[in-house]
């Protein structure tokens, strides 16, 4: 079994019925898709990868070596016990927002990461107008629900990640395993070095490193929008010896102050009251609760924010 790869430039021609099907089946089946011919030029991505790669060895690389992951895991290796490193990631990681200091070392890395963003965050709305016309919704539903209401008022994160050799792969997680908790995620992964996997029917599967591809999910906020149609999926990474993997997610979520519940339409399609299984909530609280419990199961989250 393979993670769904999707020629994304199919919509605009005589495939355009077979593409939404199997965009459909991939946020229905999945959770997971790969997007190829997707409208980013290779030549932003390549230009992508090399700041990313840049921005590491200059800025990061030596902190992470001094971190406290590392001795953690030093120190539990010296012990030769079974014991796992079970609550830090194997992972250096920053979060780029518009709002934000950005590194100022490395050459070009501003300008191309703006860039880059700027054309992810156009495709995030492009898909959102895809799962409006698979679920039936009118278009634009989705991107106005993540947005709270007419206007850009959407969240655009991007992680920019890596995950350096370890040592140790079998005593530490690269990232444990979660669902995320927003929107749209748009993950532009590395194209050598695996490690991301998705649990599908209770098996973990890799998502197979395509280059220049971009790797799709959907979080909790899809999940509760699309009424349950569209589930967040579980995913992790994995750590090994050799090379450090790259990966640049980027999440499409609402505001904290945004108010989410599912689609009225199908709700009342599925013959359930709207809230029977998602419980209407503001983002915020549900944050708050994700916070707590990430790394734990999605279901209690919903309930506990129902509570609220």
């Amino acid at each position: 079994m393979a993670v769904p790869v999707i020629d994304f430039s199919k919509l605009n021609g005589e495939e355009r019925a077979k593409t939404l099907a199997q965009i459909a089946n991939g946020c229905e089946e999945w959770g997971f898709f790969q997007l190829i011919n997707h409208g980013i030029s290779e030549e932003l991505l390549e230009r992508v990868k090399k700041v990313s790669s840049e921005f590491y060895k200059l800025e990061r690389e030596e902190n992470f070596k001094n971190s406290k992951t590392v001795k953690l895991l030093n120190d539990i290796a010296e012990k030769k016990s079974s014991e796992k490193l079970e609550n830090v990631d194997w992972e250096d990681v920053i979060t780029l927002l518009d709002d934000n200091e950005w590194p100022e070392n490395t050459p070009s890395f501003r300008e191309t990461m703006s860039e880059y963003r700027s054309e992810l965050k156009k495709l995030a709305v492009s898909l959102t107008e895809v799962m409006d016309e698979n679920l039936g919704l009118p278009k634009g539903y989705i991107k106005k629900a993540l947005n709270d209401g007419e206007g850009d008022n959407a969240f655009f994160g991007t992680k920019v990640s890596h995950y350096p050799p370890c040592p140790h792969p079998e005593l530490v997680n690269g990232l444990r395993a979660h669902t995320d908790a927003g929107g749209v995620i748009l993950l532009f992964q590395d194209d050598k070095v695996g490690g991301l996997q998705m649990l599908k029917d209770g098996e973990w599967l890799d998502v197979q490193p395509l280059p220049n591809a971009i790797v799709i999910n959907t979080g909790d906020q899809i999940e509760v929008l699309s009424n349950g149609r569209y589930k967040s999926c579980w995913h992790r990474v994995l750590t090994f010896t050799e090379g450090t993997r790259r990966s640049i997610a980027s999440f499409y979520n609402p505001p904290l102050k945004a108010t989410i519940s599912p689609a009225p339409q199908l709700a009342e399609k599925d013959n359930q009251q709207v809230d029977d299984t998602y419980p209407k909530f503001v983002f915020g609280d549900y944050m708050s609760v994700y916070a707590e419990q990430k790394f734990l199961p999605k279901e209690p989250r919903f309930r506990a924010v129902k509570a609220i």
